[in-house]
């Protein structure tokens, strides 16, 4: 079953996440340049190529080797709904501090607002649930196993230096 074959339920929530992830890499982008403009400094530069590399291979697995059903599970489809309004809520409240890199510098403040008040790492978790739940939704149960726990190796290292980075901004 290729991409074309797939219900037009599954083909619009592929292509959204598509479509977003390409979005919020031109905004991050954009955030990136202006914080190391503004002092800030990467960290943790070995790591991203991979997280790259994770995220294309996550998606083009799915594209390529993912079998939806006719109709969406509720439960899932109802929990990815949920997951992007966790999103929205996750960049709204870091905003202009939020990149796909770790920028930093010791004049940054530390965002505590929305659910970071609640959360160390809200995007991390959000990313979490969506590379487990959107290979689930769209048929896919051994590629949300296999990138989830790649996805964990890889978020075990970053959330290591990001901590120790966060360390030395204000509080």
């Amino acid at each position: 079953m290729t991409l074309l074959d797939w219900p037009l339920w599954a083909q619009i929530v592929f292509a959204y996440v598509v479509l977003q992830r390409l979005a919020e890499l031109v905004y991050a982008n954009a955030n990136t340049r202006r914080l190391l403009s503004e002092g800030g400094r990467e960290h943790g530069e070995r790591h991203y190529p991979l997280f790259i590399i994770l995220h294309g291979g996550w998606l083009i697995s799915i594209a390529l080797f993912a079998v939806p059903e006719n109709q969406p599970n509720l439960f899932l489809i109802n929990a990815f709904v949920a997951s992007q309004t966790f999103r929205f809520w996750t960049l709204a409240s870091i905003g202009r501090w939020w990149t796909t890199r770790i920028i930093s510098a010791p004049h940054f403040p530390r965002v505590k607002k929305g659910p970071y008040r609640f959360i160390k790492h809200p995007n991390y978790a959000l990313v979490i649930v969506e590379i487990a739940l959107l290979p689930l939704l769209l048929g896919a149960p051994a590629m949300a196993i296999t990138f989830s726990v790649l996805n964990a190796a890889l978020l075990w290292w970053r959330i290591r230096v990001e901590n120790a980075v966060l360390v030395e901004r204000q509080p």
